[in-house]
């Protein structure tokens, strides 16, 4: 980060670059730490980006200051080779790193999060953690477990965080596709089977 000017409750953050940038135009989007911001300009090596408030209070975002590092990431390319799982850059809530371990050449961590979100992730599925994708191998009530290997570590900024820090967190968007449309379907059913539905068919 090079830089970040509030205005009220909202930022306008400044983010030194290099590669991120050969191809960039006006309007892009680049993920931030795994929430996806619009290009607002740029130069050959900062781009500028602004936050809503809405943004601010939904993410880690507001914790950023000048000189922190973050994780970056273009819009993927329809045509292009698709690797890790569909992320869209719309966080779902935030975590709290509460265990960080070394196992072997690994990094556990486990996140605490609120139950509605622990409820969209399962084992071996996929979450993205500051932007990160990585897989989901122990869940409990409110808590998940992913492992870090050491490329992960170096190469992005999960490897600094500790006990304590706040990460965006953002589930598998094909699960809560299939999450929302089962618990449509079950109002549906559940209304189905009403009074006035019973009545209108016999059985009153």
């Amino acid at each position: 980060m090079k830089g970040i000017r509030k205005t009220g409750n909202a930022f306008e953050i400044f983010v030194d670059a290099d590669k991120i940038l050969k191809d960039v135009n006006l309007g892009d989007s680049i993920s931030i730490n795994g929430v996806c911001l619009t290009v607002t300009s740029f130069t050959s090596q900062t781009f500028t980006l602004d936050v809503m408030p809405e943004t601010l209070k939904a993410t880690n975002i507001g914790s950023l200051s000048p000189g922190s590092s973050v994780n970056l990431e273009r819009a993927m390319a329809a045509g292009g080779r698709f690797g890790g799982h569909f992320v869209s850059g719309h966080v779902d809530g935030t975590g709290r790193i509460v265990q960080k371990k070394r196992v072997e050449n690994a990094v556990y961590y486990e996140i605490e999060v609120d139950e509605e979100l622990a409820g969209s992730m399962i084992v071996k599925g996929s979450v993205t953690v500051d932007g990160t994708s990585l897989t989901i191998f122990g869940i409990s009530d409110k808590t998940f477990t992913i492992s870090l290997i050491p490329h992960t570590s170096v190469e992005t900024i999960l490897g600094k965080k500790g006990v304590g820090d706040i990460v965006n967190i953002e589930t598998d968007m094909i699960g809560k596709y299939v999450s929302h449309y089962l618990k449509e379907t079950g109002k549906q059913k559940k209304q189905s089977l009403s009074l006035s539905f019973l009545e209108e068919n016999g059985f009153a």
